[in-house]
């Protein structure tokens, strides 16, 4: 993991660079395209007869529907290097698993992150409605941590419960999942001055007590071979309670879905 988050560091460090440049100049170049549609304006509105050639040119290159639409394709490209910025931007925070100190955070902004990369398994496809995210936040300070780490926990139990969501609804049809739709849910909240707690909830088919039982034994897995190794959860126990001091629990009644709670404190003992 520690290979892997110096790697996507690196190749998000890459990106933002070129990616800064081409946001920064979009704005200028809206400016200019703006400032010489005026210039062509006052022209169209002076020089209303122009020479055959010009009459020729404007008619081939169809002035006016270049006109309304270059802002449009401006706009739409801010729009695009804005959102590969915010990428970028997640992909830095994620990536943030080889720092050995704790590091006072913002532990939305790790949740955010981790949904950004998630996105893709979010998103509707054409034979299955998108997975809705509910997002309930409270106000929580800063908490010392070690991001990266935490981020991966996000990230392991976030992937699981869409994993769980996705076997759940390979059992039902379109219309099905359309009239009781799939959700993930995440609370935050504090629990004490000392504690701030995430809850993330879904509402597949939940957790017979049997895989309960031992969902953070190391190699532990219900998913088919090659699929799983059984060691994220286990991993994720230990990075909570041994290296935050926290605590990890998972709450499931079959048919009704799966609620895993985590609490960490806000200061780490030295």
């Amino acid at each position: 993991m520690s290979s892997l988050g110096q790697l996507v560091a690196g190749i998000a460090h890459e990106v933002n660079n070129p990616i800064n440049f081409i946001h920064g100049n979009i704005l200028y170049v809206q400016d200019y395209v703006q400032n010489l549609m005026n210039v062509l304006q006052l022209y169209q509105k002076y020089y209303p007869t122009p020479v055959a050639e010009i009459t020729v040119e404007v008619a081939e290159i169809d002035i006016e529907f270049m006109q309304e639409d270059l802002p449009k394709i401006l706009r739409s490209m801010r729009v695009g290097t804005e959102r590969i910025r915010q990428i970028v931007l997640s992909l830095r925070n994620f990536s943030r698993i080889d720092e050995s100190e704790f590091k006072s955070v913002d532990i939305h902004e790790g949740i955010n992150s981790t949904l950004l990369i998630l996105q893709h398994r979010l998103k509707g496809r054409p034979e299955i409605p998108a997975i809705q995210i509910v997002q309930d936040y409270s106000l929580l300070p800063l908490v010392e941590c070690y991001p990266g780490q935490l981020n991966q926990v996000l990230m392991n139990v976030l992937a699981n419960a869409i994993d769980a969501i996705e076997e759940f609804n390979s059992k039902r049809t379109y219309q099905e999942i359309e009239a009781n739709p799939s959700w993930i849910k995440i609370r935050t909240s504090v629990v004490s001055k000392q504690w701030i707690q995430i809850a993330i909830a879904d509402n597949a088919s939940g957790i017979p007590e049997s895989v309960k039982e031992q969902i953070f034994n190391p190699f532990f897995t219900t998913k088919p071979i090659g699929k799983g190794t059984g060691m994220g959860m286990s991993i994720s126990y230990q990075i909570i309670t041994e290296k935050h001091q926290g605590k990890l629990e998972c709450f499931s009644t079959p048919g009704q879905g799966a609620e895993f709670i985590i609490q960490i404190p806000v200061h780490q003992s030295k």
